[in-house]
């Protein structure tokens, strides 16, 4: 048998003597890459991509103007709505953080809001993790109704789920109390949850769940030491879902909290927008660039989960 024809031998392949090389002592060898000729190999345009980066470059913009406009307004001493657009702050100071949380019910508020979102993570976490296993693995008499139950709730909105809930919390007397909110936040959650992470043990070869069986794992141990390590990707979305729905809702908490003591962030930034009509923006400003940073630590923290694919974690484990 001959050798392979790789084509032409690409440019920068320089022939170099190889011991490695069939063939006599001394030979010079080459390998010769094959190389792809077809469309894809053609690069676009140059104006193609000038077009592209302009377009990025406008929608960058747009995204970031209001954040700088927000961030001179907090850092600013003494800045306007007016004043704070399209301009380089004439100075720096930390005034507006220092007065948001020491003259202020931020702080309570904070708390109010961890206390809710991490709340309705952990539980929302958890009972989609199980929950949506058993509905992807299992075959149980009522498993299309649960399932068809799921997909209904999500027909509605939430908004006009507000009146039944508040007349249920009203009856148990949850009204203006934590657990009250939680339930309401998990009541509009978990469809919406149970059903992502059915989908994504959907994914998962059961072939894997099948050899740990053949090891004598018993099945809460196959779903403990090998369904759910390989389904971070699942419980990061799941976990970011949660925590976004329940730390940047008002409508709800606007209802069923009436205390200014209980009070989730939401509702604060909505006391501190009076003030700034009445002309202190910078303490809204400052506020609202605090409440972003939680949201973005979460993020970042599962960001290596919501990019990993399962396939190769799961071949991996």
């Amino acid at each position: 048998m001959g050798p392979a024809n790789f084509g032409p031998t690409p440019a920068g392949c320089q022939k170099k003597p190889v011991r490695a090389c069939a063939g006599a002592r001394g030979d010079f060898c080459c390998r010769a890459i094959p190389v792809r000729y077809g469309p894809e190999t053609k690069r676009k345009p140059v104006a193609w991509r000038l077009l592209a980066w302009a377009v990025l470059g406008l929608a960058a913009f747009v995204c970031a103007a209001p954040l700088w406009q927000i961030a001179v307004l907090a850092l600013e001493p003494g800045a306007t709505a007016e004043r704070a657009a399209w301009r380089m702050p004439s100075g720096l100071g930390a005034g507006n953080f220092v007065h948001l949380l020491t003259a202020t019910d931020f702080p309570r508020w904070l708390a109010n809001s961890f206390i809710v979102a991490l709340a309705v993570t952990a539980v929302g976490v958890v009972v989609s993790a199980t929950a949506g296993y058993a509905l992807s693995r299992f075959r149980f008499f009522g498993r299309l109704a649960v399932l068809n139950s799921l997909l209904v709730t999500q027909i509605f909105p939430a908004t006009m789920l507000l009146l039944p809930l508040f007349l249920l919390l009203v009856q148990f007397r949850l009204i203006n109390t934590f657990l009250g909110l939680v339930l309401v936040y998990l009541a509009t959650v978990l469809p919406f949850c149970i059903w992502q992470m059915k989908s994504f043990y959907d994914t998962i070869p059961e072939s894997i769940e099948e050899a740990a069986a053949m090891d004598g794992c018993t099945p809460a141990e196959i779903f403990r030491r090998v369904v759910l390590p390989v389904s971070g990707q699942g419980l990061a979305v799941t976990a970011l879902f949660s925590f976004a729905a329940a730390w940047n809702e008002y409508v709800v908490a606007a209802i069923l909290m009436q205390d200014a003591e209980m009070f989730t962030l939401p509702l604060g930034l909505r006391l501190l927008q009076a003030d700034s009509l009445a002309g202190q923006p910078g303490l809204f400003a400052a506020g609202a660039l605090l409440v972003t940073i939680p949201m973005l630590a979460l993020y970042l923290l599962l960001s290596r989960f919501l990019v990993a694919r399962v396939q190769d974690i799961s071949i991996r484990h």
